[in-house]
């Protein structure tokens, strides 16, 4: 059981871990995706506006040789509409990612410019991937004006035998006397590259120190939890060991599951030792009842086999008949108490009532003249009717009366005598089995006692019910109800 124990909270601290790992990583992931996306957005911000500043610079006319192309040593290039590299940073010694590979400029005569704005293509320098070099897909700006920037993407620069990722945007310009010019500056990625890697390198150290953390409370946790189980288990085990019904299971002051779970083993265990109990008292009633018919009989026998002629036969005979009748009903007892299913037969209550009363004295039976029917085993219903009405004639002073009738959904058998009755106080006593309310009345009169407790067994057995009260002119009135068929 402490392996069980063990695996449950291995189970548990594993499956939560597992969970928080999934957890973490995606939220991990999604951090890494927006800080980057964050990063890569101010780049391009910064790329924009260096480009913007050099293409106002070219709005105003300001000649190639000075601009100011080397600000804070990033990536500068200015291309015609031809393509052709006409400026760039002095100290720009390769360049990838804005279609231009040209780092050396060659600036246009002031008639291939004019040209140019002729719609002259001439020879194209780049590769063809620079959007401000589609004429079909740009607007045309007026002389002076500056475009809307279009974002190359990414790409990679060498300024001064420093090779760095860069984040390149294109702004177009309109100027007058040189066409249309597209400027294309980058801004620096490290900056984003560190702070991932910096995000990324925290994550792959914090996350598993936070899953150990994790792992460890949810480990000390189940194990807390468990404890009262364990306890339960324990106390259990005893009582297996000492077979000690009367011991109960602690019941932890938590209110919660584990506390339900004691307190319903609890239960089992009263309910158990109930079960246990009566079965010791059944047991030994029947032995004490068993015991005075055998010794009647065996003393008979013993006298018969000395003395011959004193053989008492009828007592013998009777004795035979108690065992043989006690022996049934214990048989009978024993099925009920296996949970034995009736028979689900359509059983006529009238005639059944009727073929019970026949031959004995004093009894009559009364009902409307229609079959009333259950559904159950005959014998065993026969076997109730016969139980109450040898009660009833035990104690009526003249008469039994049998009623069968049907009530709503019931069909009802009514048994009442004109006896003394049944004090309200023993009204559930006497379906307990070997009760007998006569301590004076003899054995050979009053029976074993267990009569009535078969009754009610077979009533509930049948899923019906078996009560008494007064009867309306004195006496007891047994009434039997049971599903109708």
């Amino acid at each position: 059981m402490s392996r069980l124990f063990a695996s449950v909270r291995a189970r548990a601290t594993l499956a939560a871990t597992l969970v928080v790992a999934v957890a973490l990583v995606a939220a991990g992931t999604a951090v890494l995706l927006s800080l980057r996306s964050n990063l890569l957005g101010e780049a391009g911000t910064q790329a924009e506006r260096s480009a913007r500043d050099v293409a106002t610079e070219l709005a105003f006319g300001t000649a190639y040789g000075d601009l100011s192309l080397d600000v804070d040593d990033r990536p500068v290039q200015v291309v015609d509409d031809r393509g052709t590299l006409v400026a760039a940073g002095e100290d720009l010694e390769r360049i990838s990612g804005t279609g231009v590979d040209a780092v050396k400029p060659r600036p246009a005569a002031p008639g291939d410019a004019r040209d140019a704005r002729d719609g002259d293509d001439g020879d194209d320098g780049g590769d063809g991937e620079d959007a401000a070099d589609d004429d079909g897909d740009r607007e045309p700006l007026e002389p002076s004006e500056i475009g809307e920037p279009i974002t190359v993407g990414d790409g990679s620069a060498t300024i001064d035998g420093d090779t760095e990722d860069y984040r390149f945007a294109a702004v177009p310009v309109e100027t007058d006397d040189r066409g249309r010019l597209t400027v294309y500056a980058g801004a620096p990625l490290s900056a984003e590259h560190g702070a991932v890697n910096t995000a990324l390198t925290v994550m792959l150290i914090g996350f598993p120190v936070l899953l150990a953390v994790v792992a460890w409370v949810t480990w000390l946790v189940t194990r807390r939890a468990l404890r009262p189980v364990e306890g339960i288990r324990r106390e259990m085990a005893a009582i297996t060991a000492s077979e000690d019904l009367a011991r109960r299971v602690p019941v932890p002051a938590t209110h919660d599951e584990v506390a339900r779970l004691a307190s319903t083993t609890n239960q089992t265990l009263a309910a158990l030792e109930s079960s246990v109990e009566r079965q010791r008292r059944f047991v030994a009633d029947a032995s004490h009842e068993l015991r005075s018919p055998i010794a009647s009989l065996r003393t008979q026998l013993e006298v018969a086999a000395a003395h011959p002629e004193l053989l008492d036969l009828a007592g013998a005979v009777e004795d035979t008949v108690r065992l043989q009748r006690l022996a049934a009903d214990l048989l009978l007892l024993a099925r009920l108490d296996a949970g034995e299913r009736p028979a689900d037969a359509r059983v006529d209550l009238t005639a059944l009532a009727r073929e019970a009363a026949e031959g004995r004295t004093g009894v009559t039976v009364r009902g409307d003249g229609a079959a009333v029917g259950a559904a159950g085993s005959r014998g065993q219903l026969g076997r109730v009717l016969a139980n109450l009405l040898d009660n009833a004639q035990r104690h009526a002073r003249s008469a039994v009366e049998v009623a069968v009738r049907r009530d709503g959904d019931a069909a009802v058998v009514a048994v009442a005598d004109d006896g003394e009755g049944v004090p309200a106080a023993d009204r559930e006593r006497i379906f307990e089995r070997f009760v007998r309310l006569d301590a004076a009345r003899s054995r050979d009169d009053g029976g074993a006692g267990l009569g009535l407790a078969i009754a009610r067994d077979v009533a509930v057995r049948h899923g019906g019910t078996l009560t008494v009260r007064d009867a309306p002119a004195g006496g007891a009135l047994f009434e039997l109800r049971l599903p109708s068929a």
